[in-house]
């Protein structure tokens, strides 16, 4: 019998459907999937180094897997190991190999290698570092993938790797320039997926805007997004990681038409003072969002826009936050996160001056999201009374339209709600991000929710 496998898969859902693949893989050549680590021989570590705390956080899941009793062997693949394979090398020793994004389909192959003992890579380097420099993987349809989120839902990747020239971000290093998928490759999966229950399709890539334009020729994302509304079926499609430059009044005209697709938008726009945008090379300005935001909410209305930002960007000043606040307290956004900056070796931004040290950092972000809190409570409050069609996720907890998984509120309701399934409800309270409701036409003397009944 082939060694058992755990695999823990860190960051974002893109990263995991990386670690879909592996696992997939994995199965399909004959190795058991494990839930515990404590039951597996090989433990692989899907590693995030997006940010400096999701680069502690995969430092110390590579630790815990070194740390287990018993001769286990470590693999640590993802964003962190294709960007400091070779410094994590020298300082880990727990691991047996260091593999890259290229490498992801091989991974039945290396953990073969790895448990009879043999180099991962003979390159004349360390043999445990297995790292291709240019990242030019992309799955497709074809390839052997196990779902790790409950079936209800999946995540699509419709591109890999990015062109932007975002001064703070690194993930052209690590993931490579912008590469899209086919579109009949993407509706193939995407019909498979429906035809396996899922009711919801979440399109994912480091920008989905921009899905296509490499391909020449090709449908872009508001033909994609046609395409896949096309298919039969009662089924949510969720639009996330857009770029605010890359917007056009056809895709606004496009999710108004199409039935399935989510009222939901997901646009990271960092900031809104034109020279904090400047700075981090994000090709937009402070008119040209607000007028954008205009426009998607005009074109499409019930939309619940979501955004993130970024304090403490080299430079930032007191106004430049002023301005920041005044732009949320004015837009209201249904969804919100922020983030503080973090100095990544090899961005532009790291050479920058004036870097803004880490208290300030936290003040303004304890600033923006305390404001940001009091926009949500009345957010909620107003929900209070409306009907609203939910996705039960799992018993006693929902989401609407407005909620992705995993980053944004839920909506607890009683627990006789079957999972998987859509139902109708009706929305009777809030509690911080998150909504409380009954099936419609419900008494509320007669309510349970999951909470109540912990």
């Amino acid at each position: 019998m082939k060694p058992a496998v755990h695999l823990v898969s860190l960051g974002c859902a893109k990263n995991l459907v990386d670690a879909e693949v592996m696992l997939g893989t994995l199965l399909r050549a004959g190795h058991p999937i494990v839930a515990e680590a404590g039951g597996a021989e090989v433990v692989i570590v899907n590693t995030c180094g997006f940010i400096e705390p999701a680069r502690k956080e995969s430092i110390e899941a590579i630790l815990r897997a070194g740390g287990l009793r018993g001769r286990r062997k470590v693999i640590v693949a993802g964003c962190l190991a294709q960007r400091s394979a070779k410094e994590m090398a020298a300082e880990l020793p727990e691991a047996s190999a260091f593999i890259g994004i290229n490498e992801v389909p091989r991974i039945a192959e290396i953990v073969a290698r790895v448990v009879e003992g043999l180099p991962a890579a003979a390159n004349g380097g360390d043999p445990r570092v297995l790292v291709s420099r240019k990242p030019a993987w992309l799955y497709d349809f074809a390839s052997p993938r196990l779902q790790a989120t409950p079936s209800h839902f999946a995540w699509v990747k419709i591109a890999e790797g990015c062109n932007h020239p975002c001064a703070f971000c690194s993930i052209p290093i690590m993931r490579g320039r912008h590469r899209s998928r086919p579109a009949a490759d993407i509706e193939a999966e995407a019909r498979a997926l429906i035809g396996g229950g899922a009711k919801e399709l979440l399109l994912i890539s480091q920008d989905t805007t921009w899905y296509g334009r490499d391909l020449g020729g090709s449908p872009g994302i508001a033909d994609l997004v046609r395409r896949l509304d096309a298919i039969e079926g009662d089924f949510w499609i969720r639009l996330l990681y857009t770029h605010p430059a890359h917007w056009s009044d056809e895709l606004i005209h496009t999710i108004a038409g199409c039935r399935k697709v989510a009222r939901y938008v997901d646009m990271p726009l960092q900031h809104i003072s034109d020279r904090m945008l400047e700075r981090m090379q994000r090709e937009t300005g402070g008119a040209y969002i607000r007028d954008l935001i205009a426009r998607i909410r005009a074109g499409i209305p019930g939309i619940a826009v979501r955004t993130t930002f970024i304090v403490g960007f080299p430079g930032e000043t007191e106004a430049d936050v002023d301005e920041l606040c005044a732009f949320v307290a004015e837009t209201r956004f249904d969804r919100l996160g922020v983030f503080r900056y973090s100095q990544e070796d090899g961005t532009r931004a790291a050479k920058l001056d004036h870097q803004v040290p880490a208290r300030t950092k936290e003040a303004r972000w304890h600033r923006l999201m305390k404001l940001q809190q009091a926009i949500a409570a009345e957010l909620g409050a107003a929900q209070v009374g409306r009907s609203l069609r939910v996705l039960v996720e799992e018993p006693g907890v929902a989401r609407g339209e407005a909620d992705a998984p995993d980053i944004d509120g839920r909506i607890y309701l009683p627990i006789t709600a079957p999972v998987g399934e859509f139902a109708q409800v009706r929305i009777t309270g809030f509690e911080n991000y998150d909504l409380l409701a009954l099936p419609a036409g419900v008494s509320p003397a007669v309510r349970r929710t999951a909470r109540q009944a912990q």
